[in-house]
């Protein structure tokens, strides 16, 4: 699911009411250079379990930090082996087309693209900022 806040925070709500163990990956929590990380000290492995096992993957504003120059195959390992298995929620406030530009790796965004779309949904927002549409309405 490509989407924009607060739409992630809907089926965030229901499985923390459920207790279920949920990864929220926001821009401020660098996951992908942890998982650079893992492979330089040799604990890839059971980093890439650990994210695998989740339940629920939300990756929060894709593209609103630099990426390691691996981040494409990263990513597209992460939802390779989450495909069919769990859910995966990514958010953007870029175009989807523009992806393979953003991540270097038009091959590895479309293969990437094409399981997250094959049972998913892309809900387009519109140019528009929700905070900035919300805040005009309320004026």
């Amino acid at each position: 699911m490509i989407s924009r806040d607060p739409l992630p925070a809907v089926h965030l709500f229901d499985l923390v009411r459920s207790h279920a163990q949920i990864l929220f990956e926001t821009k401020q929590t660098p996951r992908a250079t942890e998982l650079a990380n893992a492979t330089l000290d040799g604990t890839r492995r059971e980093f890439m379990e650990w994210l695998v096992s989740l339940p629920l993957f939300i990756l929060d504003d894709l593209g609103m930090r630099e990426l390691p120059l691996t981040a494409a195959e990263d990513l597209l390992e992460i939802v390779m082996r989450r495909y069919e298995r769990a859910s995966t929620i990514v958010t953007s406030n870029r175009p989807v087309e523009d992806w393979g530009k953003l991540l270097g790796d038009a091959a590895a965004v479309t293969a990437m693209l094409d399981r997250l779309l094959h049972h998913g949904h892309l809900l387009k927002c519109g140019s528009r900022s929700w905070r900035t549409k919300t805040e005009l309405s309320t004026k």
